[in-house]
């Protein structure tokens, strides 16, 4: 099987690690999909003593990683719990798992993760674009954010974002001049990444997201659309008077939506996708077009759990039992969520 994913020995099955469990992060929501499932004992990892999952029910045992003792820390946490299986709860957490798999794997556990050569894909946005219209794929004008002329050719409004990196919500502006753009540009420049311009696709046709399920052979085993619903304050990171940009807070309606999860489909074919994807996009003439393409679980997994595809406990029992998933047609209907609030005194502070 391709690095990232093998199969389990069956004692295994209960106990589950997830590495990053910020609070209404992926970490928690992946969690909850778990729980859902019924046949898993749920540990957690974080950095942050503050990180909600070290107060959430859910978790039988968390435990606080030392961040200069990061990968280290997770095996022995791994170990000491016999967890032989870890999902990445975040960007952060997925990239650095990655790059010490080979560590992971010496020590008889698998990370739940896509390839590496298609997250390393997908964590540059211009080369992944590029990559997907020379395969005839529709996508949005994308170019570097260099200079004016540059700029200019993808047309306005645009939007303006990191180029490196899998998260989607992160330093995303809208710009509707040269100027703005060039600003916004220079401001994720300074702050250590690059700067890339992409078309404005309006949210007019319905904006989606889709997770698109992969074993590690590359066969695609289903896919589930939710429409996303930009009228609540928790969807939207900012509106404008020509435009509006989501947040990293899915919700709205799952539905079938065929021909949306075909485009996505074949875009996780294109990839060559071997575990879970989430793209996102806005239609356009009648056509799902991709602007963001993340190689990792979504935070809006367990909505698609609760609607009946719970793609978490699928490929599990994939890796751990060599089971083929067959998803059932989604619930469908309307999704919504909130955020949960706790209370932790000094004396229950993660130590």
């Amino acid at each position: 099987m391709p690095r990232g994913l093998g199969k389990l020995r069956d004692a295994a099955v209960q106990n589950i690690m997830i590495a990053g469990i910020g609070g209404a992060s992926l970490g928690t929501e992946v969690r909850k999909c778990l729980s859902l499932a019924g046949d898993y004992v749920v540990q957690g990892c974080d950095i942050s003593p503050q990180a909600y999952g070290h107060y959430d029910a859910g978790f039988s045992r968390t435990f606080l990683i030392p961040p200069d003792r990061y990968l280290p820390s997770v095996v022995a946490a791994c170990l000491e719990t016999d967890c032989r299986c870890i999902i990445p709860g975040g960007e952060k957490p997925m990239l650095l798992l990655a790059a010490g798999n080979d560590v992971l794997r010496a020590n008889g556990i698998t990370l739940l993760s896509n390839h590496p050569d298609v997250v390393s894909l997908c964590s540059d946005k211009g080369a992944c674009f590029d990559f997907l219209g020379s395969r005839g794929i529709r996508i949005p004008r994308t170019a570097p954010a260099a200079d004016a002329e540059t700029v200019g050719a993808v047309g306005f409004p645009c939007i303006v974002k990191p180029a490196t990196g899998s998260g989607g919500s992160a330093m995303v502006f809208f710009a509707s001049k040269a100027e703005d753009a060039l600003l916004y540009a220079k401001y994720i420049e300074n702050s250590g990444s690059v700067p890339l311009v992409q078309e404005y696709l309006p949210e007019t046709e319905g904006e989606f997201t889709v997770g698109v399920l992969s074993l590690p052979s590359g066969e695609c085993v289903g896919s589930i659309g939710l429409r996303r619903s930009l009228s609540a304050k928790l969807s939207v990171q900012s509106r404008f008077r020509d435009g509006v940009i989501s947040s990293g807070y899915t919700q709205g309606y799952i539905a079938d939506f065929p021909a949306i999860r075909a485009t996505a489909e074949a875009i996780a074919k294109a990839i060559g996708s071997r575990g879970p994807l989430n793209i996102q996009g806005r239609v356009q003439d009648g056509e799902f077009v991709p602007f963001e393409i993340n190689p990792r679980f979504s935070a809006s997994t367990y909505l698609r759990a609760l609607a009946g595809f719970n793609e978490v406990d699928m490929l599990l029992r994939h890796v751990i039992h060599g089971e083929r998933p067959r998803p059932a047609p989604p619930r469908e209907g309307w999704y919504l969520r909130s955020l949960t609030e706790t209370f932790v005194s000094p004396e229950q502070l993660k130590q």
